[in-house]
């Protein structure tokens, strides 16, 4: 197909290949725990829909550079530096997001997420958007949004409730706690967990947190080996390429259905709110701090709200005005003008 033919394109964020059937996609930026930028989720739409497209593609695999990481969703710092400050541009964002998200549902072909490592927020989000999911057992699922100032909305509050059920959905993604990978295996996030946990070159048998964190550390003998998540997801796909192409196709897209309903009645509403929640102050608080590796102040914006002091903006509402130079807009706990530096008489232009 025109614009697609050929060999793909030189991704710089991500890589692309393609052998006995199967296609890999592969997150490519292990130095931030794979999270994606701007940049990242155009080239994954279009190595999808490369993959799609693709009738020497039977199956996809889609996975993280590494072993800390499949993907831990949208690049913070970018979140930070970049959306925070111009929200109207976080707009134009969840259209690529939602695009990258779409081209893993519109496949026509079953994509298998190889979960190498940790897997949260908008990496959750991708992994549930996939057909299938096999995790090492160092690996964890989880969400973050209520912890960095934004909501889940990107496929998480669509499809956990399909998925895990109600009370475990709220449970994720209101406490914002760690699904361990034998955990996620009993609520249905994934189908499969195999080991990754070595000590003194032998595979551990359900691995001990203790034990994970030394293989992750690589100390006291232990260390990471994905060699059984690589055999595990080859097997999976070679079983799902010696299926009838038209007939995965079709079940692809009646399966899909409940996860289409809850995507396309809610996503454009997320789409705008989010977009214009970033110019408020809790993103702002909740990325900064992720970024200066700090703990938020959460209880800051419950303390201001009960003392009847805004907590949607940092020095109140942007209603006052400067009776010297007349500039406006001025936040009301401002004692001074930002124009001109003139005392302030606290009065508001329309109090």
């Amino acid at each position: 197909m025109t614009g697609l033919s050929g060999p793909p394109p030189a991704y710089s964020e991500i890589l692309y290949a393609r052998s006995d059937w199967i296609g890999r996609i592969t997150l490519n930026r292990p130095q931030a725990y794979n999270a994606y930028t701007t940049d990242t989720l155009v080239e994954l739409a279009d190595a999808f829909r490369r993959a799609a497209f693709d009738d020497q593609v039977a199956v996809i695999i889609f996975t993280g550079a590494g072993e800390r990481a499949f993907c831990t969703g949208g690049d913070v710092k970018e979140y930070s530096s970049r959306y925070t400050r111009a929200p109207r541009d976080y707009w134009k964002y969840m259209g690529l997001f939602s695009a990258y998200i779409e081209s893993i549902l519109a496949t026509g072909k079953p994509v298998i997420a190889r979960l190498n490592g940790i897997t949260v927020g908008g990496g959750n989000e991708s992994h549930l958007a996939c057909d299938l999911s096999i995790i090492a057992e160092h690996a964890y699922v989880g969400q973050v949004g209520t912890g960095v100032g934004s909501v889940a909305a990107g496929g998480a509050t669509q499809w956990l409730p399909i998925t895990v059920g109600d009370r475990r959905a709220r449970y994720m993604l209101m406490t914002n706690r760690r699904i361990p990978a034998y955990q996620a295996l009993e609520w249905g996030l994934v189908n499969e967990v195999v080991p990754s946990v070595k000590q003194r070159g032998e595979f551990v048998g359900r691995a001990t947190p203790e034990e994970i964190a030394h293989a992750l550390k690589g100390e006291n003998g232990y260390s990471i080996d994905l060699t059984k998540l690589d055999e595990a997801v080859e097997a999976l796909a070679g079983e799902l390429v010696d299926k009838f192409p038209e007939a995965m196709r079709y079940t692809k897209a009646q399966v899909n259905f409940w996860k289409n309903l809850a995507w396309h009645q809610t996503i454009d509403h997320a789409r705008d709110w989010l977009a214009i929640h970033f110019a408020s102050w809790e993103p702002t608080e909740g990325m900064g701090a992720f970024v200066e590796k700090r703990s938020p102040r959460y209880r800051m914006f419950r303390e201001r709200a009960a003392a009847g002091l805004p907590s949607e903006f940092p020095w109140g509402s942007y209603s006052q005005r400067c009776s010297n130079c007349g500039a406006e807009f001025l936040p009301v706990e401002f004692a001074f003008c930002g124009q001109c530096g003139e005392a302030l008489d606290g009065r508001e232009v329309n109090p």
